[in-house]
């Protein structure tokens, strides 16, 4: 799916999403990634919901958003609560959903003007 908006170049907007990619400001991206509106994380390790562990969620709280959109793949599966512990003892958000809800709900989050951070699985296993 492809969105059409106006947006500040200067911010990370998830432009369209599909089986196996993400486009990020015109950027095709087929691995697992975080974004948000000021960093594009493009090494974030975890590939699958089973490579995620609980120092992938401590990467996420150094950005420092108000709420992580966790996107899980092509369907929603949520973690074992221990895994997103780093996030909930700082006080920030998560929101878990597949890859693609989270792709939509990244840029309504992200126009809205808060700190959102969008983890995204791309890759099913």
């Amino acid at each position: 799916m492809r969105f059409n908006l106006d947006i500040d170049a200067n911010r990370y907007f998830i432009k369209g999403y599909g089986s196996g990619w993400i486009n990020v400001n015109e950027r095709e991206i087929r691995r697992s990634v975080i974004v948000t509106p000021d960093q594009l994380v493009t090494d974030w390790s975890p590939q699958t919901f089973a490579d995620l562990e609980a120092a992938h969620f401590e990467a996420i709280a150094q950005l420092e958003p108000e709420i992580v959109l966790l996107g899980t793949g092509d369907r929603q599966r949520f973690p074992r609560p221990p895994l997103t512990q780093a996030l909930l003892a700082r006080g920030i958000g998560v929101e878990v959903m597949d890859t693609a809800a989270a792709c939509r709900t990244y840029n309504l989050i992200m126009l809205e003007g808060r700190r959102v951070a969008a983890a995204l699985l791309i890759m099913a296993d």
